[in-house]
């Protein structure tokens, strides 16, 4: 195909060099696979070989003997015969041959040239297409161009008119503005001729509608002061507002004194029924009617409060809160007084106070709701009901403090802080919401005038019944006083009555203590409880120490003890639960440092009115203050504490003092011998055995033996059972006498290690006879 491209017959045109073109790009774009490249070399191995046309007859070759004869059949297109020839010698068959070369030759360049004569017809074709494509390019550019230049013009004409509506626009709107604005200063004669017409009230059903417009005129005046005579339209404008706003309250007082004689006359009218009238804060006729004349003043009371963020609103609300305050006091303030003068005559100060407290909260309660009806969105403000209810809890303040004042009772005090502050203020006003907060500074006032009365009253009490106390002769009466609480527990056991109360047989400051401070915990405030518990114990413990002085003169020693170590536990116990600290700082002013500071100034050695010195006059007078801490629960810890000592050690001399002074003695002669003495007469004398000094022998010890053996078994039962007697603990009683236990049992110890160190075993057995250290200690386990 190459030699035929190459002929010169073959016409060169841009078709043939576009097909080229696009035949190398097909490969640099479009490379085949190594599959695919094998394919290609496998297919052209197989057609490498072409088969005989089929329009050739096959050769018959025969070979004779003087020649060889071929025998060929030729059929073409042109000529379907057959063509047979006999071929000689060689000469023949060459020529044969290259008469079939050329006649394959001339077919097949026949072939190629049929092809290339298609091409090249086809090229012509496609450069006669090319050229009539440009040309109908060109026309198409050309009318582009003026579809470019018509599409300008169009829009250019609308940019222009879209500038025109625009301005249109801007020019109505800048009209419709300035109208508007206008509008506003043209509303002046409008509504001046509105509210000076004789007809308009409030009441019109254009008064509302005006005052709205009025409102925004004047807002408008007030937010452009920059436009002419602004000021002026703004003061003409107030005057017409100040005068509707006089409409509005005049309007809103004639309802109210409407209402309110009304209601009088109905009052007055039932003069004759004093149960009913005494009870008309509940009546339907002073609340039915004032709510129909909430009904009527609804609609300009609710345009007031809907502009309530303009001060000259909020102060016309305030006006009306303050007239609708003083028509309801003058009807309800009688009634109130009376009934709670009522109250004050029938009934004692705790139900007085309860229900003097119930009757202003149902009072303020009602009033609440009615003030609703008028002021729907001014009722959670309870300040604005103030001027009603504070002159009704007036009344009830002002006849509950006399009474408190001249109250001395503990308990009705107490029964009044729990009156206020469980059922009132805890209860009551908690539950009924923030309706009746305008009620809570008058009752925490009264609260506070309670405990107050309650503090003071207190401490007069503590003073006079406890610190003061003078006891009786029954008081002091230890332990027959005890005995006979016993005895009684007795007899009501067995004639399963209820047992006595414990707290008979204690000293009475001690019971009054304890009462006043259960009293007092849960009714006042913990700071002022604390002060006065401290001051209570102090002054308590004190008081029973006294008594046990006392009772150790008139019983003895060891009762008075017992007592003090008996009420020193209950009053511990009992304060235990108060969670309170008992530690107290008292502050005090010293001036003792006066006197000295002005006898220096007298003698010359300081000046008064030195005052780059310490002495200067404001040194000199300025007071030193002075600090101390006292903490009662500790003092009488540490009271206790000495008290159960000196049981403990009484107790001991009672039951083993022989054995005490015996290793005493002993101990005083092996120190004396360990001296060197240089005495000789005195080292003679004691440098003899133990056993043969005048108070260690045998028989003296035997008897010191007897004797504290007699005392465990006589006078240490009786102490255990004065022990059982004053505290009926087994506990505590087992904590007191362990220390008892173990110094006897000590006392046993070192007398058992003297005699077997200084005693011979015969002495020990025949003379001494002591008891073991075991059996002793089972001994004084039986004792408990």
């Amino acid at each position: 195909m190459s030699a035929t491209a190459a002929k010169p017959g073959v016409p060169k045109s841009g078709a043939i060099s576009k097909g080229y073109n696009f035949a190398y790009n097909w490969e640099q774009n479009a490379p085949l696979t190594e599959q695919q490249q094998a394919a290609i070399v496998a297919l052209s191995h197989a057609v490498a070989e072409r088969p005989f046309p089929p329009n050739l007859a096959k050769e018959e070759v025969a070979k004779q003997e003087n020649g060889l004869t071929i025998s060929t059949k030729h059929n073409t297109a042109e000529d379907s015969g057959s063509i047979e020839t006999v071929l000689v010698n060689t000469n023949q068959f060459y020529k044969w041959f290259t008469d079939l070369e050329a006649a394959m030759k001339s077919e097949t360049e026949e072939k190629y040239q049929h092809y290339v004569n298609t091409l090249t017809e086809r090229i012509q074709t496609c450069d006669s297409i090319l050229n009539q494509v440009d040309e109908t390019l060109e026309l198409f550019n050309d009318l582009q161009l003026q579809h470019e230049a018509v599409a300008t013009k169009t829009r250019t004409l609308h940019d222009a008119c879209d500038r025109l509506v625009m301005e249109k626009q801007r020019l109505i709107e800048f009209a419709d503005s300035l109208r508007n604005k206008l509008n506003y200063f043209d509303e002046l004669e409008n509504v001046a001729t509105s509210f000076y017409s004789p007809n308009m009230n409030v009441t019109h059903e254009n008064f509302l509608p005006l005052l709205k417009r009025l409102d925004e005129c004047i807002s408008y005046v007030e937010s452009n002061p920059q436009y002419a005579e602004c000021n002026v339209y703004s003061v003409k404008f107030r005057q017409l507002q100040s005068r509707a706003l006089a409409m509005i309250r005049s309007h809103v007082l004639s309802v109210l004194k409407s209402t309110s004689s009304q209601v009088q006359a109905a009052i007055r009218s039932s003069a004759r029924d004093k149960v009913a009238v005494s009870e008309g804060v509940e009546a339907s006729v002073i609340y039915v009617r004032f709510k129909a004349a909430a009904n009527e003043l609804k609609p300009v009371l609710e345009e007031i409060e809907s502009r309530k963020p303009r001060k000259e609103y909020v102060q016309m609300l305030t006006e009306c809160h303050k007239l609708y305050c003083e028509q309801r006091l003058s009807l309800v303030r009688g009634i109130v007084h009376q009934r709670i003068s009522e109250f004050a005559k029938k009934e004692a100060l705790p139900s007085l106070t309860r229900s003097g407290c119930a009757y202003l909260i149902q009072v303020c309660q009602l009033e609440h709701q009615l003030f609703d009806h008028f002021f729907p969105s001014s009722s959670e403000d309870v300040s604005s009901l103030a001027p009603l209810t504070d002159p009704l809890c007036t009344y009830l303040y002002d006849t509950l403090r006399p009474k408190l004042i001249h109250e001395a009772n503990l308990d009705v005090l107490c029964e009044i802080v729990d009156i206020l502050k469980v059922e009132v203020l805890g209860e009551q006003l908690s539950r009924r919401g923030e309706s009746l907060a305008g009620l809570r500074p008058t009752f925490e006032r009264i609260l506070a005038d309670v405990h107050e009365r309650l503090t003071f009253r207190a401490r007069t009490h503590i003073r006079d019944e406890i610190a003061n106390y003078l006891p009786l002769d029954e008081d002091l009466d230890y332990p027959a006083k005890l005995e006979q609480s016993t005895e009684a527990k007795l007899e009501v056991s067995s004639s399963d009555q209820n047992p006595p109360d414990v707290s008979r047989t204690w000293y009475p400051p001690l019971e009054k203590t304890i009462t006043c401070l259960s009293k007092l915990y849960r009714c006042l405030e913990q700071a002022v409880f604390t002060g006065l518990a401290q001051e209570a114990v102090e002054v308590c413990s004190s008081s029973i120490q006294k008594a046990s002085k006392l009772i150790a003169k008139r019983s003895s020693t060891m009762d008075g003890q017992l007592f003090l170590i008996k009420h020193l536990l209950i009053l511990r116990e009992q304060i235990a639960p108060f969670d309170i600290e008992f530690s107290v700082t008292h502050k005090e002013l010293d001036f003792s440092h006066l006197l000295e500071h002005l006898r220096r100034i007298l003698r010359g050695q300081a000046s008064l009115f030195d005052w780059s010195r310490s002495t200067s006059l404001a040194r000199t007078l300025s007071p030193r203050v002075l600090e101390s801490q006292t903490d009662a629960k500790k003092e009488l810890e540490r009271s206790l504490k000495a008290t159960c000592e000196e049981f403990i050690m009484l107790v001991t001399k009672l039951v083993v003092d022989p054995m005490l002074s015996f290793v005493t003695k002993v101990t005083a002669v092996k120190v004396a011998l360990s001296s060197g003495n240089q005495n000789q007469k005195v080292e003679s004398a004691i440098a003899k055995p133990l056993k043969d000094q005048a108070f260690a022998t045998p028989e003296k010890v035997a008897e010191l033996v007897q004797k504290v053996s007699s005392a465990i078994q006589h006078e240490l039962p009786n102490v255990m059972g004065k022990m059982k007697l004053y505290l009926q603990n087994p506990s505590t009683r087992a904590i007191l006498f362990k220390p008892i236990k173990t110094n006897i049992v000590e006392a046993h110890v070192q007398v058992h290690s003297l005699l077997k160190s200084e005693y011979s075993p015969e002495d020990i057995k025949n003379i001494l006879n002591m008891v073991s250290i075991p059996e002793l200690q089972a001994q004084l386990d039986n004792l408990l």
